[in-house]
């Protein structure tokens, strides 16, 4: 096998150490001295077997060659989208072409083609490699359904709220200046009628749903839906529910493997076998990178399959290990460079010869061989121009690696200026929001480096504007960030391995179509876990089945769901449901039966459904609120109790029972309670946060017990839900220091967690607050549901009540509001009635510690944000006439 060596183009080591000679590596900004900024740190040299460092040989991989063996539109007119046999229209078209898709691959052009799949008659399951041009099928067959009739409703299901944004921003442009009374124009000169009038805009409109969003789930408002999964299953329902579900034409199914995620995948499963039981001609359409067992969802959806491994940028692999870079382009030849490593026999074979070399390091701080390597092959790639994405094990590890990278790096001041403009805007849009600039960013962003934590940094990485971003493990399904460097700092997430999927996953992020020639992958491994990363890369991906058969708890679910939601009442019609699970076609149907019947009498005994004359089910409104509020039947149990027991006693003359009662009930172990942290925050509680602690019946001694290394018991289910009300109060806790607005980075200090952690548990808690008031509303406790409303404003925005308004307006966050407050701008129409230019100062002082570059350069700071300061107007004012209006009409 050919050993390839580094595409990017670098300096000679020779020519970097003159250079170094006549100027200094590290050039200070202005204000370093007073930002305590740590030292600048040298990244170790790369070189190759022979002692180069540049690349002599044009890489055996490259585009041109790709391509030369790829049909074009001209040899096959299938691949132009233009073709009559897709029937899109020609603005559609233009669209793809306008975003790089000029042209579609002949695999995509073969799975389209599939029998009844491009008239909506026949469900498709595929499978493609991540970068391969998956999504673009989906698509093409989503739209169809969509633009084929004025009616037709379409729902794209993603696991992550990132995913879900980014997917909203393309179909947005995808869709674009499309009319529908043009389109109705032309069908009908071939079949007058086709088309229903719609009296709204002649638009399609795009609508994303997740968690924490202010939009409210209904099917009026959108002709294509992007949601995460919980989102879409609850958007389903209400569907059925009303009968308006019979315009849904098209059900794309993302990252379709997930299906036996036991947390939330299963959901997945719930959403699909419902649908399956309409009866009417609805395309499933499911697609992921990592699937195994595809027969099986063909067999279960009753559609097509298809497969291929097809990568328009091949991906070069390698080992990284004791300093060493090694080819691994395929497990053969891993296992192969693993085994000569570990031979010491004199008489073996000779051992395979290391592609590079990554030398030792003289700093303290990358005296590890792994973090050096991290660290070097990044500043590598970042210095010759390319996108680097750094995988690390955790949330704290991706910040600690940000931080080395960025001081090898080189300084804003070294930057190009129109990147030095972008990396201090990115800052100050990053400082505006609600939850503040983190600190590490801070420190971290002016050299082009940040881990992965907002959609701002998402996008300056994908523009350039950063080279670097690290995120963990556990996020590689849930970015789509690829680069032409993946670098993966071990195969941890956490203490355990990765799965043979989620590294499939990491791996595939590299290489980025019209970018980049060729994407690379270096997994760098410790000794320790040498033989498991050998095991991990031999591992086929495991086989795919039903989540149902394992979790007696989600067949509660899903039989409540069906019965809530009147699709099936009676014994016939759950029987007709059940056999239409991937349960039904992963277990066999005695052991089916018996839990059906089991979790039927539980149901019933928790009190969720009742059994009328005729036999039939029906759900009672507990049952009905517990699905409306997407919540597992026993966690609905311990809600009902907890809520109904609150409006015997609500504590309103604080924050804390409000914000007890926003705490989600799942996953409560991810966040451990640190107990003396518990004990000092209690202490400073005021009366109203201690009543609500007597009220819950939360001991002080019990806290002060568990702080001196008590065991708190959890043997009973009388225990557990007592375990769960500390568990929940400690994280209500860090809620109230978050909506009276405390930065995030300081309540990660104060309670010992990772800022990421914190980051999650607000976005998690803006969701179930929604769930919970949904919960209220249903139940028929309205003013308990605006109680909860008023507060889900005041996590989601970061700020105290008086700021609610404020917060309201573009780029007015938490901190800004409060800014604008004590500067006399208390209201909207405060902020409306000013000029742009008084806002300007107010501005300024919204901008702490900002990075100078002089005066040309403050120069064009002040005109930003002046320019900012009229979008604020601009705002404000469109709020203030919306709050005019309303008055009016009051009166």
């Amino acid at each position: 096998m050919m050993l390839t060596r580094l595409t990017i183009p670098i300096k000679p080591m020779r020519h970097r150490r003159a250079e170094s000679r006549r100027r200094p590596f590290f050039r200070p900004t202005v204000n370093s001295k007073t930002t305590n900024e740590p030292p600048r740190l040298a990244a170790s040299r790369i070189e190759y077997a022979d002692g180069s460092v540049i690349r002599e040989q044009p890489s055996e991989y490259s585009q041109r060659q790709v391509f030369a063996a790829t049909p074009t539109s001209t040899v096959d007119p299938l691949l132009s989208l233009l073709h009559p046999a897709y029937g899109l229209p020609a603005q559609l078209v233009a669209n793809f072409a306008a975003l790089g898709i000029k042209t579609i691959y002949p695999w995509q052009k073969q799975c389209l083609g599939g029998p009844g799949l491009l008239e909506g008659d026949r469900n498709l399951v595929y499978s493609a490699p991540t970068g391969g041009g998956k999504s673009l099928v989906a698509d093409v067959l989503m739209l169809k359904r969509v633009l084929e009739d004025r009616k037709a409703k379409a729902i794209l299901v993603l696991p992550y709220v990132a995913l879900v944004q980014e997917k909203v921003r393309w179909l947005r442009n995808i869709v674009g200046g499309i009319s529908r009374e043009e389109l109705e124009e032309n069908e009908q000169t071939e079949k007058p009628g086709f088309w229903a009038p719609r009296a709204d805009k002649d638009t399609i409109r795009v609508v994303g749903f997740f968690g924490g969003s202010k939009i409210r789930a209904t099917w009026a408002d959108f002709d294509i839906a992007v949601c995460t999964i919980e989102k879409a299953n609850s958007l389903v329902n209400a569907a059925i529910e009303d009968c308006s579900i019979s315009t849904l034409r098209a059900v794309v199914l993302d990252e379709c493997h997930m299906i036996d995620d036991g947390h939330r995948g299963y959901l997945l499963e719930l959403m699909a076998t419902k649908l399956l039981c309409l009866g009417q001609p609805v395309q499933i359409i499911g697609m992921s990178a990592t699937l195994t067992n595809i027969e099986l969802l063909k067999k279960w959806l009753q559609g097509h399959s298809y497969e291929t491994h097809y990568r328009p940028v091949p991906i070069e692999e390698h080992l990284v290990y004791d300093g060493k870079v090694y080819a691994a382009g395929s497990t053969a030849s891993l296992l192969k460079t693993v085994s000569q490593l570990e031979s010491k026999s004199q008489f073996s074979q000779p051992r395979l010869q290391p592609l590079r070399t990554i030398h030792a390091s003289d700093h303290k701080e990358l005296t590890d061989p792994v973090r050096n390597a991290v660290v070097a092959l990044a500043n590598e790639t970042a210095r010759a121009g390319y996108g680097v994405l750094v995988f690390s094990s955790s949330r704290a590890g991706c910040e600690s690696d940000a931080v080395l990278i960025s001081r090898v790096l080189p300084t804003l001041e070294e930057a190009d200026p129109a990147i030095q403009e972008k990396r201090l805007d990115l800052l100050s849009d990053l400082r505006s929001l609600s939850t503040g600039l983190d600190p590490k960013l801070k420190q971290t962003i002016p050299f082009g480096v940040a881990f992965h934590q907002r959609e701002l940094v998402a996008n300056a990485y994908d523009h350039g504007v950063l080279k670097v971003c690290v995120a963990t493990c556990s996020l590689a399904a849930g970015i789509n960030l690829p680069a032409r460097r993946v670098i993966l700092h071990g195969a941890r997430m956490g203490r355990d391995l990765v799965g043979p999927a989620m590294l499939r996953q990491m791996r595939g992020r590299a290489g980025r179509k019209g970018k980049d020639e060729v994407g690379e992958t270096y997994l760098c491994c410790r000794q320790t876990d040498l033989e498991a990363v050998v095991d991990l890369m031999h591992a086929e991906l495991p086989e795919l089945s039903s989540c149902l058969i394992s979790d007696k708890r989600r067949v509660q679910r899903a039989l409540l769901e069906i019965i809530a939601i009147r699709l099936a009442t009676s014994q016939d019609s759950l029987d007709d449901y059940v056999s239409k699970t991937m349960l039904a076609y992963s277990a066999k149907s005695q052991s089916i039966q018996e839990t059906v019947e089991a979790c039927m009498a539980d149901l019933k005994t928790m009190g969720f459904i009742e059994v009328e004359d005729n036999g039939d089910f029906q759900a009672t409104l507990l049952g009905k609120a517990v699905v409306a509020s997407s919540l597992d039947p026993e966690d609905g149990i311990f809600i009902h109790n907890e809520l109904k027991k609150a409006l015997q006693a609500f504590v309103l003359d604080g924050d804390m029972h409000v914000l007890y009662n926003f705490t989600p009930v799942h996953d409560l172990d991810s966040v451990p309670v640190n107990w003396k942290v518990f004990w000092n925050e209690m202490q400073q509680l005021d009366a109203s946060g201690l009543r609500v602690m007597h009220f819950l019946g939360l001991k002080p001694f019990i806290v002060d017990n568990m702080l001196h290394g008590g065991n708190l018991k959890e043997s009973t289910p009388k225990e557990k839900e007592n375990a769960r009300r500390y568990h929940r109060f400690y994280l209500a806790l860090q809620l109230r220091d978050l909506c009276n607005e405390k930065p995030i980075h300081r309540v990660a200090e104060k309670y010992d967690m990772p800022r990421g952690s914190v980051q999650t548990l607000a976005q998690t808690c803006q969701g179930f607050a929604a769930g919970m008031i949904k919960f209220c509303e249903t139940m028929g406790w309205g003013a308990m549901a605006a109680a909860l409303d008023h507060f889900s404003d005041r996590l989601k925005a970061g700020a105290r009540s008086d700021l609610l308004a404020l917060a309201k307006i573009t780029f007015v966050k938490s901190r800004t509001a409060r800014i604008f407050w004590d500067n006399g701008l208390k209201t909207v129409g405060a902020v409306a009635s000013a000029d742009p230019k008084e806002l300007l100062p107010v501005l300024m002082q919204a901008q702490p510690n900002k990075v100078k570059l002089g005066a040309k350069d403050e120069q064009k700071f002040r005109d930003k944000l002046l320019a900012k300061a009229k979008i604020i107007a601009d705002s404000a004012n469109r709020l203030w006439q919306i709050e005019i209006q309303m008055e009016m009409e009051e009166e």
